[in-house]
């Protein structure tokens, strides 16, 4: 029954996001809908896009929940780790030939994996606040290590998603759009071809793979049409416009064990859409931020954090934590960054390592119960 009414639920984010004129456009002064946690089933941790400008009632200068908090245990496992025992994340970076990422692009992301490792048992940061998790096997503690990265060339496979005639331009800041679409079993599949390649630990609840798909590929849930609400999408001009980012977990085991991961899109942000998954979501920074210099990858690193966060106390988008309505520990602070210094134009509100990030903010039970509010920047934050 509750997989029918997340069902419900993701086809009113993606006719919410769109209504009216099925295209994104249509709806720029609303400021999007937010996705259930857990998804459609086995998905979970759907970062929905937001309107670039409008009037939300969230602030990101502030720090209440967007969900309906307090997250809930609902019984089942996290991602549990112990001073020998850390929770690895691996990149995949999929970037065959003919569609390249930079250097620069994905060693940016590298280092902000390798400072929360080298950051690991703090308190200032987004990773600390999930110490106050717990599982069926262990509770949750902030050690955490980057798996060597990897970068994939290989072909992209005819894509069993169909890209629409309009979205072959407008996506992306400098008006071009999507060449090819990937559904995410194309994706799963890709992760089995590279771990089973590298002879990879998988189907435990220690590691993840979060894969980096390159600018031009558009991602489904489903094979097929994009041109409907049944299926889910990457921001787009139709009615399946629908997420930034997700977590799963891949295998026939699933809910009890499998290959925890995450579909990380290439960033979207200034779209002719007038949809984002960037900081320029409901204008409140004033604009883009860039902490790095690199805005592809200072926008791609806040759903990052996200979906690892989610993906730690959550990990089967089952039976982890999740609030009654379905949002996980990311889902109640998207888009909610508290607190920026720096200048305008590269705003940051971490500091980890010795560099400078903006990622949102995550939540914890015990701010809320403290405050009323819940978003936190780290442990050290909490009241």
């Amino acid at each position: 029954m509750r997989k029918l009414l997340v069902l419900f639920a993701l086809g009113a984010l993606a006719a919410g996001l769109l209504a009216t004129g099925g295209s994104a456009a249509t709806t720029a002064g609303a400021c999007g809908v937010q996705a259930p946690g857990d998804g459609a089933g086995r998905f979970g941790g759907i970062i929905s896009a937001q309107a670039i400008a409008g009037s939300c009632s969230v602030s990101n200068y502030g720090n209440a929940a967007r969900g309906a908090p307090p997250l809930i245990y609902w019984g089942g496992p996290v991602m549990s780790s112990t001073a020998n025992n850390p929770v690895v994340v691996t990149p995949i970076f999929w970037n065959p030939g003919n569609y390249p990422m930079t250097n620069d692009y994905k060693n940016l992301i590298k280092r902000y994996l390798a400072d929360v490792a080298a950051a690991s048992g703090s308190n200032t940061n987004v990773f600390s606040v999930a110490n106050e998790y717990f599982g069926s096997n262990g509770p949750v503690a902030y050690n955490f290590s980057m798996g060597t990265p990897i970068n994939d060339t290989h072909s992209y496979p005819r894509g069993d998603c169909q890209v629409a005639s309009n979205d072959t331009s407008g996506i992306y800041a400098d008006g071009t759009g999507y060449s090819i679409c990937l559904d995410d079993a194309q994706i799963t599949n890709e992760i089995a071809r590279v771990t089973a390649a590298g002879g990879l630990p998988t189907n435990d609840y220690t590691h993840e793979y979060v894969v980096f798909t390159s600018k031009h590929v558009e991602s489904c849930f489903n094979a097929g049409s994009t041109l409907t609400n049944a299926n889910a999408c990457t921001i787009n001009h139709q009615p399946s416009a629908a997420y930034c980012a997700y977590h799963s977990m891949a295998g026939p085991n699933w809910p009890s064990f499998g290959t925890i991961y995450a579909n990380m899109p290439f960033p979207i942000y200034a779209s002719g859409t007038h949809y984002t998954c960037g900081s320029d979501a409901g204008n409140f920074l004033g604009g883009l931020q860039s902490p790095n210099h690199n805005l592809d990858a200072d926008t791609e690193i806040s759903p990052l954090s996200h979906e690892i966060n989610e993906s730690i106390t959550d990990p089967n988008v089952y039976n982890g934590w999740y609030d009654q309505a379905g949002y996980e520990n990311g889902d109640e602070c998207a888009y909610v960054w508290g607190s920026v210094s720096g200048p305008f134009g590269a705003e940051y509100n971490q500091s980890i390592n010795g560099h400078v990030y903006l990622t949102q903010e995550e939540f914890s039970n015990i701010d809320f119960f403290a405050s009323g509010g819940g978003c936190v920047q780290g442990q050290a934050y909490e009241a």
